[in-house]
């Protein structure tokens, strides 16, 4: 999908933003300037007035997590390792010799909470970038508002792909990166018989169509796929099901805190891990001491990072991280995507020479750092980013340790353009 179809999609979308967000027309914008700037955007331009203040020595940003609601046992430590990102770009120098300051926002585990506040963060406190989100329905409710205002959103997380917009950058992994890997993994380890499990919304639904074209396209069968609402703590009868459904493996997109409801009845059922493994796409080291060791130990992920890499990056990355937030605190791939994210934006605006968006866009392909998983890489067509693939088992320790990894950093391909079985979900996309 081109560019420009991508902005006009975002503008036709653009109302729903004005419905989620906080109504009226916002504050310094008349209702002209905003029709003008969602037509500006269908039309593949801006004329989105930027009220970012350059003239002193601090630039602003904004963070939106989930500090409360069902995702703040994950989202919480993404804001963490933000603020230590930008604390430390502060110490050395800051970007273009300015100090960031930081506004946080509570997302709420909302979508419509999401794209009220990144309005308020362009429109109100006028950042220069945004930096959040968890699930794909908080990015897809604050998609149209980056778009419509020429601002810039800084999405961390592992996604299901599909999706490329002028306004995103998604340092976290599109599905050729996460969910593909993870599957060959199971492809190789004998496993033909998978069961879904993922919560009622954007991603795991999405991921799954993924999952269910990989299985007929490589002799794999799925037996179950079952949809729970966010927040959900019932898994009996989705757990009775898997049981006597007859697969060899699970593929887990559930989010938040219904994993730890998931893996408690799984284990109550009987069910282990060298029986019917579960590989997660969104457990990280964070939720394996929220869901319990005894309920998860054994089981497979599949990310970009794991606190146990072993680099002179990851070693002061976690490092730094214990000594400002506590020992007993573990990195993951989130947070670790999300401090990433800051360094690559500073790389971009200093590539550039401005914090203009324009300017950062056109300036962001091939913009490196060397990052806690490894060198990662922007892609400035797709906005995506170059990154090593990773599958993990969680050990003794409560840590996830690498049994298998990609021969070093991966294409980001969000529209799984590149495979013979995907080719439906890519042209249904475009």
């Amino acid at each position: 999908m081109t560019m420009s179809r991508i902005r006009r999609l975002g503008a036709a979308v653009a109302a729903v933003a004005a419905l989620v967000s906080m109504g009226g027309c916002g504050w310094g914008r008349t209702v002209a300037e905003k029709n003008a700037a969602e037509a500006a955007a269908s039309a593949g331009t801006s004329t989105a007035k930027s009220c970012v203040d350059t003239s002193g020595s601090t630039i602003k940003i904004g963070f939106v997590n989930s500090l409360s609601g069902t995702m703040a046992i994950s989202e919480t430590t993404v804001n963490k390792s933000l603020h230590m990102a930008a604390d430390e770009i502060n110490a050395a120098g800051g970007v273009l010799g300015k100090q960031l300051k930081v506004v946080d926002q509570d997302g709420k585990s909302e979508p419509a909470v999401f794209a009220e506040k990144a309005r308020s963060l362009i429109e109100k406190e006028c950042v220069a970038a945004v930096f959040g989100g968890w699930t794909s329905s908080s990015r897809k409710a604050m998609l149209p508002v980056f778009e419509a205002d020429n601002a810039l959103l800084f999405y961390p997380l592992q996604y299901e792909g599909m999706e490329a917009s002028p306004n995103i950058f998604y340092s976290g992994a599109a599905p050729n990166q996460q969910i593909v890997p993870a599957l060959d993994y199971l492809k190789e380890q004998g496993h033909k018989k998978l069961f879904l499990v993922g919560s009622d919304y954007v991603f795991p639904q999405t991921a799954n169509r993924v999952v269910n074209a990989y299985a007929a396209g490589n002799g794999m069968e799925v037996v179950g796929e079952e949809y729970t609402p966010m927040g959900s703590t019932d898994f009996t009868t989705i757990v009775n099901k898997l049981k006597f459904s007859g697969a060899d493996a699970v593929v887990n997109t559930l989010n938040g805190d219904s994993n730890v409801a998931f893996f408690k009845e799984y284990k109550a059922s009987g069910l282990t891990a060298d029986q019917v493994p579960v590989i997660s796409m969104s457990i990280a080291e964070e939720e394996v001491s929220a869901i319990g060791l005894d309920n998860v130990r054994g089981q497979l992920t599949a990310w970009n990072y794991y606190q146990t890499l072993d680099s002179a990056e990851n070693a002061k990355f976690v490092k730094d991280f214990k000594a400002r937030y506590g020992q007993d605190k573990p990195t993951s791939d989130p947070m670790e995507s999300a401090y990433t994210s800051l360094y690559l934006w500073k790389g971009m605006v200093e590539k550039a020479g401005s914090f203009d968006v324009d300017k950062v866009k056109a300036a962001a392909d091939g913009v490196t750092f060397d990052a806690p998983e490894g060198e990662v890489k922007v892609d400035g067509e797709n906005h995506h980013i170059y990154k090593t693939s990773y599958i993990g088992e969680i050990g003794d320790d409560s840590l996830i340790h690498t049994v298998w990894q990609s021969d070093g950093p991966i294409a980001p391909d969000p529209y799984l353009k590149t495979y013979d079985w995907a080719k439906s979900l890519s042209a249904s996309a475009e």
